[in-house]
Order: C-alpha cells, then sequence, then structure tokens
C-alpha cells in the first residue's frame, strides 16, 4: 500500500489537533470542554472552536454531548466507556434517583428537574424530583422535558412520567389577567377547578364574587395572597396582568452583554417577571441593568442595605447613560425619589413610606438578594405594583421552608446551570475544601463537654486552634486577597488582632466599613476579618481566599454566599471551611456545603495541618 503525501499531512493535522485537544482539558484539568472554552485556550473564535471540535468528532477521537440547555460539551472517546458504567438507580414511588459519581453534564441534566437531597464521601448523589422542580423546569413543552428525563434516567418508569405530566398541567391551570374595567380576575381552566379548587382555598376577603363559571373578581389588595394559597395547594398561578408600565426612561448601556447574559433578557421579557439565578460573577447586575435599558421604564430597585444601595448607584452611573440626577437612594441616610430609585426593603415596607412607593407607577422593580423577600417585613414590598418583577440571587434558599415563595410573589426562576458557567469559562470554580480542627488543649474540650445549647456552639466555633490553622492557611496563600468569616464578635476581634488586620462588624460606623471595603477592592488591604454583615449586599469582587472560621450553624444560603465572595470571572479561588472535630459543626458543615454540591462545585474534607490531635 502506497501512502500519499496527502495522506501523510492529513494524518499530521489529526495528531496536531489531538495534542491540542487533551493539551487544553490538562490545563482545565477537566475532562470535558465546551467550545467556548476551547476556543479561548487555543486564541480560536466560537466557530472555528467548533468546526475543530467537529472535525475531531468525525475523526472518532472525541464525543460530544448536548446537554438539554445547557452548552454542548465534548470528551475524550476513549472515557466513553466511563460514562457508559455511570449508574442511575431509580426509586419511582419516592421519585429519587442515585446516581454513582455522576460527569458534570450529568448533573448538569439533573439539575433541570431534581433536586439534590444528599452526597456521600464514595461519590453516590442522591436526587429528588419534586412537583416544584417540575412547575420551574426551564423548558416550553413537557415533551422537552421528558426527552431530558430519558436522557438520564436509564429505565422507563410509567408512574414517573405520568405524575411529572400532571405537575407540568398543574402549572397551566390558572391565570390572573386584568378586566377590561381595570380589577384582577382569576381565570381558571375549566369550572371544576374554579369551583372544587379557587373557591375552596380562597375566601371572601381574596375572591370578591364570581364573574362566571371559570372567573373570579380579585381584591385589588389579595392578589400576592391568592397566588401564595394557590401554590401551596399545588397550582402555582401565571400571572398576565396589564400592569403600569410606568413613565419612559429612555437610556443604554455602555456594556456588551455575554450570549447568556442576552438569553436571561430574553426570557425575562417573554414573562415580565423571574428571578436571575446564576453564580456569584456571572454577571446578574449586568444583566439587571440590560433589562432596564430593555424596558426604559421608571425603576425601583430594592436591597438588603444602604452598602448595596450605594454601589448599584455607582454601577448605574458607570455603565449607562443615567445622569446623576436621575438615580436616587431611599434609607435611613437619604431620601431621593427619582426616576431610578434604590431603596432599602426594610425603609419601602414600612407603613409611612409605602404610600410614596405605591404612589408612583414603576415599570420595572429589581429585588435584589431576593431571598429576603419572604420575610413578613419584607413581604409587604412585593405587593408594590409594576408590570414587571425582577429578582436576583445566587442562591434563593432559605432555612424556614418558605423558599418556594420567592416564585410565588416574584416570577419563576431565569438563570444558566452553575456548570455550564464554570465550563464555558465564564465564572472561575472555587475549590472548597473543610477542614476538622482539632480541640487546643483539653482544658477547652472539657469545657464545651459540660456546656449546653447556644453556649455549647459557641464554644466549638471559637475554638482557638481554629486561630492557628487561619495563620498557617494565609501564610500559604501570601499573594492572595482572603476574607475570614466569623460569627462571633469576640473571635472575630482575637482573630483580627492575632493578622492585625481590620475587623468588620456591625458596630462599626457605616461610613468606615465603606472606606474599609474600598481599600479592600483597590488592594491597598489584603486580609478582612467579616461578621454576618458581609454575608450580602457588600461586593467585594477581587477576594480570590476565604475561610470560614464559625456561623457553621447558619445557613445553606450563607455557605453559598461566602463561597461567592471567591467566584469570579478570572483565575482559580480557594475557600476553606473549619470545623472543630468531635462536635456538631462536621455535620453543619457538610450540610451547609452541600448546596455548593448540588450546583457542581466540588467539596472536598481533610484533618487540619497545624495542631496535633493530642487527646
Amino acid at each position: 500500500m502506497v501512502v500519499s503525501d496527502e495522506d501523510t499531512d492529513d494524518r499530521a493535522r489529526a495528531d496536531e489537533g489531538t495534542d491540542a485537544f487533551y493539551s487544553a482539558l490538562e490545563t482545565l484539568e477537566q475532562p470535558l470542554v465546551t467550545a467556548s472554552r476551547y476556543g479561548q485556550l487555543r486564541d480560536l473564535s466560537q466557530a472555528a472552536a467548533e468546526d475543530h471540535l467537529q472535525r475531531l468528532t468525525d475523526d472518532g477521537v472525541v464525543e460530544r454531548v448536548d446537554v438539554s440547555t445547557d452548552p454542548v460539551v465534548w470528551y475524550p472517546s476513549a472515557w466513553q466507556r466511563l460514562t457508559e458504567r455511570e449508574r442511575v438507580i431509580l426509586f419511582p414511588e419516592r421519585r429519587q434517583l442515585v446516581v454513582d459519581e455522576p460527569a458534570q453534564f450529568t448533573r448538569a441534566q439533573l439539575s433541570q428537574f431534581a433536586h439534590l437531597v444528599d452526597t456521600t464521601g464514595s461519590g453516590a448523589y442522591m436526587y429528588e424530583i419534586r412537583r416544584e422542580d417540575v412547575w420551574q423546569a426551564p423548558y416550553d413543552s413537557f415533551e422537552e422535558l421528558l426527552a431530558t428525563v430519558r436522557d438520564v434516567v436509564p429505565e422507563r418508569s410509567e408512574h414517573l412520567e405520568d405524575w411529572m405530566e400532571e405537575q407540568w398541567k398543574r402549572a397551566n391551570q390558572f391565570t390572573l389577567r386584568t378586566h377590561d374595567d381595570g380589577y384582577v380576575v382569576l381565570e381558571a381552566a375549566s369550572a371544576d377547578l374554579m369551583g372544587n379548587v379557587a373557591r375552596q382555598e380562597l375566601d371572601g376577603d381574596q375572591l370578591r364574587a364570581p364573574i362566571s363559571e371559570t372567573e373570579s373578581w380579585v381584591a385589588e389588595d389579595s392578589v400576592a395572597e391568592v397566588k401564595r394559597l394557590l401554590y401551596e395547594a399545588g397550582y402555582p398561578v401565571r400571572d398576565e396582568r396589564d400592569l403600569e408600565t410606568g413613565e419612559d426612561l429612555p437610556l443604554d448601556l455602555h456594556l456588551d452583554l455575554r450570549e447568556y447574559q442576552h438569553e436571561w433578557v430574553s426570557q425575562f421579557l417573554e414573562t415580565n417577571s423571574g428571578v436571575l439565578v446564576g453564580p456569584p460573577g456571572s454577571g446578574k447586575t449586568v444583566a439587571a441593568m440590560g433589562i432596564l435599558a430593555a424596558i426604559e421604564g421608571e425603576t425601583l430597585i430594592l436591597v438588603p442595605g444602604r452598602e448595596l444601595a450605594g454601589q448599584w448607584r455607582d454601577e448605574l452611573l458607570a455603565h449607562t447613560t443615567l445622569s446623576a440626577d436621575q438615580v436616587g437612594e431611599y434609607h435611613g441616610g437619604t431620601k431621593e425619589v427619582r426616576p431610578v430609585t434604590i431603596a432599602t426593603y426594610r425603609t419601602a415596607g414600612m407603613d409611612r413610606h409605602r404610600q410614596l412607593f405605591d404612589s408612583r407607577e414603576w415599570g420595572l422593580i429589581v429585588y435584589d438578594e431576593v431571598h429576603h423577600i419572604p420575610a413578613d417585613v419584607h413581604r409587604r414590598s412585593a405587593d408594590l405594583q409594576t408590570r414587571h418583577r425582577l429578582g436576583l440571587s445566587s442562591t434563593p434558599v432559605r432555612e424556614d421552608d418558605r423558599e418556594t415563595e420567592i416564585y410565588t410573589l416574584i416570577g419563576p426562576p431565569i438563570g444558566t446551570d452553575w456548570d455550564a458557567l464554570f465550563d464555558a469559562g465564564f465564572v472561575a470554580e472555587p475549590e472548597v475544601e473543610i477542614r476538622y480542627v482539632p480541640w487546643a488543649d483539653e482544658d477547652v474540650q472539657n469545657e464545651y463537654v459540660s456546656a449546653e445549647g447556644h453556649e455549647r456552639r459557641q464554644l466549638a466555633a471559637s475554638n482557638p486552634a481554629k486561630r492557628e490553622e487561619i495563620r498557617h492557611l494565609l501564610s500559604r496563600h501570601p499573594e492572595e486577597k482572603a476574607l475570614v468569616f466569623v460569627e462571633y464578635l469576640d473571635q472575630g476581634r482575637e482573630i483580627a488582632a492575632d493578622l492585625d488586620v481590620p475587623f468588620i462588624n456591625g458596630e462599626m460606623p457605616h461610613h468606615r466599613r465603606q472606606k474599609l471595603f474600598e481599600r479592600f477592592r483597590t488592594g491597598d488591604l489584603t486580609t478582612l476579618v467579616v461578621s454576618r454583615v458581609g454575608d450580602e449586599g457588600i461586593d467585594l469582587p477581587d477576594a480570590e481566599l476565604a475561610v470560614v472560621a464559625s456561623g457553621l450553624g447558619g445557613s445553606r444560603r450563607q455557605g453559598a454566599q461566602r463561597a461567592g465572595r471567591t467566584m469570579r470571572p478570572t483565575g482559580r479561588a480557594r475557600m476553606y471551611v473549619l470545623a472543630t472535630r468531635g462536635t456538631r459543626e462536621e455535620e453543619f458543615a457538610r450540610r451547609r456545603m452541600r448546596h455548593l454540591s448540588e450546583k457542581g462545585v466540588k467539596v472536598t474534607d481533610r484533618d487540619a495541618e497545624t495542631v496535633d490531635d493530642e487527646g
């Protein structure tokens, strides 16, 4: 057989392409890659990267998988047999799945319709399919949802599929709309639903009078309550009211949106309401400004605290054509109502201020850190009238089992799975490690054993041995900007004194906090110790290292927020969680980090390095 020069050249090009592909995987330290990330690594356009990967697919070098609504991923053909051995066990009666060491694209698919319940050290993941997972699944039809389910689940279950179809139908049975005479109407898909569901669950304070067999007049101040009660009864309500659009507010955006941010904006404009859910650093604020520019209506932005109000104002003035006299703040320090007004939740919910916000016709209301909405004082702000409602949060999770109210009061979730953004290189995936710290000495341990309740938790959280571990961790990363999170003020002061760095807490004056945060942003300060005040509402975009010294009894949301301080568009970042060995902190740490595991973040654990366990 004669081998031509042309054949030799083709083979050389194929070998070169294979080498480039494997080099990309080695650089990423991951077994798969998206076209976007591959193009970034090889300095290729998106189209050129896709062409290159497709040629490798045609040559049998790589395999491709389309992860439904997420990007296509490529991985070596030699590894396909490993993914084929990925075991998925279905328990249809309990609507649970156990997956043995799922690949990233499998986790991405599962996150579209299931909720992560638990993980084990051996790599098993347990998922549960809840009714709200089906209601909120990001698909235009049940057939599309079912196709993803069948991609993941190896065996068909008529029982499960029928139940999921029933839940899908339930999400489309009730609609709120505006009558020609201006009042709100609840419309049911059938007379049976109106009579046996709506009029049974709702009373005369919520439904004023029947209009027809399928329609009822809704009391003006009970819209949110109607949505909540029907949601709890198993029937989420579509809100298609003709609400106020507000005065026109022309503006342009000075930033270019990423492709997925454009998709977020488009999805929001289709529904007029929703919650953007994405990891910190994915640009939810930028997408929100894109929505504001698309709507061009007067806007109310609600935030947890004054720090975040000031940051919103700075971002709007820096990245849009809005002028300083068009953007106002309304809170304890300043009270300005402008075409774009930024207010705190607490102020907007107070009766003496609420009339002011109610009297204005808003084209858009933005709820930043939207997990604040279900709190009783803040829920009043959800009744403010507007045509468009936008929530923002990386972690719309609450510990009081009321997280579903977020989607009831604001709108359905909109967002890309975290894995997709990690794989595409838009957001740096943090490395999260739990470290188990032994007691500093027997005296401290004995004090813990004899204590009870809150005192016991505080002793475990404030274990002096953690201070030595913190010094060690910071010494390992001397060039990285670091945040140390604490729960207790005394512990924070001690750690700050050890490190000779500032301690930011609720007792510190507002202007002093702002000055320290600014020094941290610019790099003048490289380490801060932060109490609960730093868990949200404060933008610390350049943190590369986070150490959680205490606060493990806090919420899953706090765990994600603290990791989020290191989750930004460039570089790798680390988060260390310190838990005292032999206390409930161990379980708290694993439980609180589970929310990150669900989002595709890899969480590992090990013993502390600096203290010998002499007990």
